[in-house]
């Protein structure tokens, strides 16, 4: 099994987060431009993130998503996240992604997870680092129960 993080960001934030996930994954992170389809396999976890952009994820990240759909996921672990800042409403492109890879025939072994900035452009907030390290461990957890 590997595990691929994939993500695209505007100003470093998930990127950021990407790959403090995929450090704790012993990982490699991907940009999307940069991301092959053909890599993963039945068996690999995928972790997707994008920061929200008009209240759901990038155009680069919904068009990696559209191109793996019609069941190409199958038998691929995946999970999802986002950036967003704190405010009472927002957008929530990580739901979106996992609703995509669901669609796409993933197996979801995590809620969305949301990691917060400070104003429209970043830095995270404090903490977030280390909440994207906890919880990719919990994915790690995930594949082996």
């Amino acid at each position: 099994m590997k595990a691929l993080v994939v993500y695209d960001s505007a100003y470093g934030n998930t990127r950021s987060v990407a790959e403090a996930i995929a450090g704790a994954l012993r990982a490699t992170p991907v940009p999307v431009g940069d991301f092959k389809p053909e890599a993963l396999a039945a068996g690999d976890l995928l972790v997707v993130g994008s920061p929200i952009n008009g209240w759901r994820p990038t155009p680069k990240i919904t068009a990696l998503l559209s191109a793996l759909g019609n069941g190409s996921l199958k038998g691929v672990k995946a999970a999802a996240f986002d950036t967003r800042v704190r405010m009472f409403i927002h957008g929530d492109a990580a739901k979106k992604i996992t609703h995509a890879l669901k669609a796409g025939g993933a197996d979801i072994i995590a809620e969305p997870m949301p990691f917060y900035v400070k104003g429209s452009e970043g830095p995270l907030r404090e903490g977030e680092i280390e909440k994207a390290e906890g919880w990719a461990r919990t994915l790690l957890t995930s594949l082996t129960s």
